[in-house]
């Protein structure tokens, strides 16, 4: 049976991006990774996505680029995912993970450096 508990120290997060090509998602997978900022980065695509913007309503094919991490290193990695993003108000939200596998939330705490770490 799957263990439920929070793991770690500092808890979990997940840090979701849309990007507008395949080739940009690939670019922020390996900036958060090699950056380890993130322990795993999932891209899901591509989908359709509609949204307003500048007054009208769009529509666009994007790649959405989820990020696992440490909450202590969400900012982090929001900050690495707006410095390679392409857009000018892209997307990036970061929403808790509030339970799963021990044994996985202990992975992404191993893969993912600490503040300051290397």
């Amino acid at each position: 049976m799957a263990q439920t508990g929070t793991g770690g120290t500092g808890g979990h997060v997940q840090v979701l991006a849309a990007a507008g090509t395949k080739d940009e998602a690939d670019a922020i997978a390996a900036a958060l990774l090699d950056a380890r900022l993130a322990a795993c980065v999932q891209i899901v695509g591509p989908v359709q996505s509609r949204y307003r913007w500048q007054g009208q309503v769009e529509s666009a094919e994007e790649w959405l680029c989820v990020a696992k991490t440490t909450a202590a290193r969400a900012g982090d990695a929001v900050a690495e995912i707006a410095r390679v993003h392409s857009y000018d108000t892209p997307e990036i939200t970061v929403t808790p993970i509030v339970g799963g596998a021990e044994s996985y939330l202990a992975w992404i705490d191993a893969e993912v450096a600490a503040p300051g770490g290397p």
